[in-house]
């Protein structure tokens, strides 16, 4: 195996799962034992200024090796794997020469993975996958981006010969939950601008993400024996009901494309007394995420005055924005990555992010922060996979952007 595959091998077992219901930073404790095992490998790797804080968050720096003042680039991914699926005992499963066709994850039990689902699979067909047994997720998203970017410090460490400037790397809690920035120290990171490695298929560069925000809503009913209950029951899960029929059916994530928003029911729970909505709303243009926003609270505020404002509670939060505003000003670091990426021999993309990255925050907090690919499909589940010359590739463009930086 590679050194790319070893490392992420090892980091998938860690079970780095985030909660939103703690309230902690990090808001479980494999991803602080996942930062421990980092910040002793940087170490004996040979890693300047290392550090780990207490909310989880990793930092090291690669000295310049040149003679000449250039810019400090960063590059930063994110430890935790998503709450949707659990990332607990994963067992990686590897598909060499894959042959384009179903693969079969987990006979056991029938899982398997089909083409007709997933049709991306034959882009890679003669390479070596690495699957999940059909348990669990994998962790590509974004464990990938992390062995990538210690793999690629690594080489660069090992071989002196090879200039460049200084090199920062960051490593996040959280960001599954929208919360990876939270306690990010741009000041202390100390980068010019940086890149994360998050997640995406071979080539993807993406400068442009959702706005987003998360939302809950409560509603509350009154129970009585429905035998006894015409005037008197309200009933919370009929609330419930009549606010999502009143949102457009087909803006909704399976549905929905490229630069298309979308309401997403994260989950559902209701008696006849409670009953709660999980929603997440995305959208790219900041006019359109307003008026989907607007949509909740107009909906919210009929119901209310139906069956009272006390019974429908709207518990609404921006989450990030598009990170489009902050990096156009900066261009040139998106044309850096394409052209490494060119140099490198794999085809850029440039393709929004329907979802997003810790450098949609990071880059409203003053840290520019394109995402490059780290080459991860099917995220949050359990047909989650990556091709392993998608990782190695994606440490080769690690290397180029140093290059392209120290020449210029």
């Amino acid at each position: 195996m590679t050194a790319v595959v070893d490392k992420f091998i090892k980091y998938v077992q860690f079970d780095t799962e985030s909660d939103t219901e703690t309230g902690l930073t990090p808001s479980t404790p494999g991803q602080m034992v996942l930062a421990q095992e980092l910040v002793k490998e940087l170490e004996e790797m040979g890693m300047s200024n290392v550090s780990l804080d207490e909310n989880g968050y990793v930092m090291a720096v690669l000295p310049s090796n040149i003679d000449k003042k250039v810019a400090t680039v960063g590059f930063v991914a994110h430890m935790d794997t998503s709450p949707d699926f659990t990332g607990k005992h994963v067992r990686p499963q590897f598909v060499e020469n894959y042959n384009g066709e179903d693969i079969v994850l987990n006979k056991e039990q029938n899982i398997v993975m089909k083409v007709t689902d997933f049709p991306d699979l034959k882009m890679y067909k003669g390479q070596t996958l690495i699957t999940t047994d059909g348990t669990t997720l994998l962790g590509a998203d974004d464990k990938a981006g992390v062995a990538e970017i210690m793999t690629a410090m690594e080489y660069l460490l090992n071989h002196p010969e090879i200039k460049h400037g200084p090199v920062h790397i960051g490593f996040t809690p959280d960001e599954e939950i929208g919360q990876g920035a939270d306690f990010f120290n741009v000041e202390k990171f100390g980068a010019d601008f940086a890149y994360t490695l998050d997640g995406g298929e071979i080539g993807e560069l993406q400068f442009e993400n959702f706005n987003a925000a998360y939302a809950e809503v409560l509603f509350k009913g009154r129970n009585v024996h429905p035998g006894m209950a015409k005037d008197k029951m309200i009933n919370s899960m009929q609330i419930m009901q009549e606010f999502t029929a009143q949102l457009p059916k087909d803006e909704v994530p399976e549905k929905t494309e490229n630069y298309e928003g979308f309401y997403h029911l994260l989950g559902m729970e209701g008696s006849v007394e409670n009953s709660k909505l999980q929603y997440i709303i995305r959208d790219f243009d900041m006019d359109g995420y307003n008026v989907r926003k607007d949509k909740f609270e107009t909906i919210c505020k009929d119901l209310g005055v139906r069956y009272g404002e006390e019974n429908v509670i709207l518990q609404m939060k921006d989450q990030y924005f598009n990170m489009r505003e902050k990096v156009e000003p900066v261009k040139y670091i998106v044309d850096i990555a394409e052209q490494a990426m060119k140099d490198v021999g794999v085809m850029p993309m440039i393709v929004p992010i329907r979802g997003g990255t810790d450098g949609s925050r990071l880059s409203y907090m003053g840290l520019p922060c394109p995402n490059i690919f780290a080459g991860g499909h099917n995220f949050h589940g359990r047909f989650e996979y990556v091709p392993v010359d998608s990782m190695q590739k994606a440490v080769d463009v690690i290397l180029k952007v140093v290059d392209l930086i120290a020449k210029k």
